[in-house]
């Protein structure tokens, strides 16, 4: 492939993401059903229709909502198997119904105007002066767009048209795979490495050009329950116990230097984001995340300081705290086999794209999954300002996406057969 896609293919690639980002797919953190809401099986039968018109093979939607399907190699050398896959599922904080996605033509680089209350600002997106020409998808100020991770779905459905309708450009055999619950980080429950039987893998679900990512937090979930005591505030004074006072006391604790709104790139956070209860009881729900392991445990340290100093002044109390593991940083993984990373780098750099190798103030799928013997980076797919009403991405950024998919299976088929 040299050059961008052609109208037709840019064509396409725009048709099959307003078609994904109308399907409702938002996963739900309190459910603890697989997957975590039906309807992310509404995309996941659509793209299983799909992919069996395009023509590939072993095509399948699981009890889990997973689909998965196979693309096989046109060459006889003994290649590689590499996976391409992305989420279904949208982001369970903000409504992913009746998304109603806006196009805006040849961009002119001003601030836009998504509603009556929402404009999108280029001082607050600064990555709009990058996109001045583009087709500008954003969402109509009262959903998410969903290019988190729909994008990343179409390009890969547009990879995948395109090297079946050049069926003389060399290919390994690929592995497709459309997860549910990434975002509520349930998204390789189920998955079956050794079934899926790739090599090598790549999740299309970054955001700027150019970047592949190797690296994601070390992330784990942290849950205090305070039980309090209730009487009737009329004759409390010596009685009562406010564990939402409590609650409250805990969060205003926090080392402010450590919190999500005043971090940035490789710095550490510690995040509440759920508090529920009443005066006799609350839970407070925390997200840790760091790119090491110790500082992973610095951070829990502080919150269980913090807890300890805050119950000497609320001595009718008691609490418990529990941590759960959620995913490690891939990039332990990744770095002891880094040919998946640098013909990534490479299958941008062939396209005249600054390549940048970037670490993830978030997770993703491949992060567990390199953990799980799949090594798998992190290709962009364009998509901007995540789980938000805010939410947009170029379509031009979409379609260098899905070139650097077809440029980076090009780099595997040299590197391997030489």
């Amino acid at each position: 492939m040299a050059g961008k896609l052609n109208q037709e293919y840019s064509r396409a690639l725009l048709e099959r993401f307003l078609r994904y980002v109308k399907v409702d797919t938002q996963s739900d953190e309190e459910s603890s059903s697989s997957p975590s809401t039906e309807k992310q099986k509404d995309l996941a039968r659509l793209l299983e229709g799909e992919l069996k018109d395009l023509g590939l093979e072993d095509v399948k939607m699981d009890q889990w909502g997973y689909v998965f399907a196979t693309l096989p190699s046109n060459l006889e050398a003994d290649l590689p198997t590499i996976g391409l896959l992305a989420h279904m599922d949208t982001y369970f904080g903000t409504s992913g119904k009746n998304v109603n996605p806006q196009l805006i033509e040849n961009y002119d680089g001003s601030d836009i105007q998504i509603s009556d209350d929402v404009i999108l600002k280029v001082e607050d997106n600064p990555n709009l002066s990058k996109c001045i020409g583009h087709t500008i998808i954003h969402t109509d100020g009262t959903t998410l767009l969903g290019a988190d991770d729909k994008a990343g779905i179409a390009e890969i459905m547009t990879a995948l048209q395109w090297m079946i309708d050049h069926p003389d450009v060399p290919r390994p055999k690929i592995r497709v795979g459309f997860t549910t619950d990434e975002e509520i980080g349930r998204g390789t429950e189920h998955f079956d490495v050794e079934a899926f039987g790739a090599d090598y893998a790549y999740t299309l679900d970054g955001s700027d050009l150019g970047e592949i990512e190797d690296e994601t937090f070390c992330a784990d979930s942290a849950v205090l329950k305070i039980k309090g005591h209730d009487v009737h505030p009329g004759y409390a004074k010596g009685k009562m116990t406010n564990a939402l006072r409590f609650a409250a006391a805990v969060i205003e604790s926090l080392d402010e230097e450590h919190l999500p709104e005043t971090t940035e790139d490789r710095e550490s956070y510690l995040h509440p984001y759920i508090m529920s209860g009443d005066v006799s009881s609350a839970e407070v729900k925390f997200l840790v995340r760091a790119f090491t392991v110790e500082e992973l445990k610095e951070r829990e340290a502080h919150l269980e300081d913090v807890i300890r100093e805050v119950g000497e002044c609320f001595p009718g109390a008691s609490t418990d705290v529990s941590i759960e593991e959620s995913y490690r940083n891939m990039g332990y993984k990744i770095q002891e086999d880094p040919r998946v990373l640098e013909y990534a780098l490479e299958g941008v750099r062939r396209l005249g794209i600054e390549a940048r190798q970037q670490a993830i103030r978030g997770g993703t799928d491949g992060a567990r999954l390199s953990f799980m013997g799949l090594l798998t980076p992190n290709i962009f797919a364009g998509g901007q300002n995540f789980h938000s009403i805010n939410e947009w991405v170029s379509l031009q950024w979409m379609e260098a996406a899905t070139e650097v998919i077809l440029s980076t299976l090009s780099v595997w088929v040299e590197k391997s057969r030489s």
